[in-house]
């Protein structure tokens, strides 16, 4: 059993960024699935698939480089862990990195980065922030 699947998640693609890999595979959850669709949505990752198995399924994040092969996640890093959450109000998301980063924040309507909870009005747990 893992503890903590969103550093599992985020430990994956900050590995496979390092080697230039163009994907990344890890087993699935519906957290995982909600914080690489809010990546994709801010235009860090393309896309990602899921893949049916047998005994557990499979997500494939397809990772995103610039066009002389930059890294466009410079920094990834988890922010509240299980021992010490992190939370935040709509008025306490702040930008990161002057705007060219964002924070994904777990809210009441869904994992959103730190554009969209402003723009809901929502706060809540601040998961991790990318550069």
């Amino acid at each position: 059993m893992m503890t903590d699947p969103i550093a599992d998640l985020l430990t994956r693609i900050r590995n496979a960024i390092h080697v230039e890999r163009p994907f990344v595979d890890m087993p699935i959850s519906k957290m995982k699935v909600r914080v690489v669709e809010a990546l994709a949505r801010e235009g860090f990752v393309w896309d990602h698939e899921i893949i049916e198995a047998s005994p557990v399924s499979t997500l494939r994040v397809n990772l995103k480089y610039g066009p002389n092969g930059e890294h466009v996640i410079q920094h990834i890093e988890r922010l509240s862990k299980p021992g010490c959450r992190v939370y935040v109000t709509a008025v306490d998301t702040m930008e990161v990195r002057q705007g060219l980063g964002i924070s994904v924040l777990s809210t009441s309507k869904g994992v959103l980065s730190n554009r969209e909870a402003r723009k809901e009005s929502v706060g809540g747990e601040l998961l991790c922030q990318v550069w």
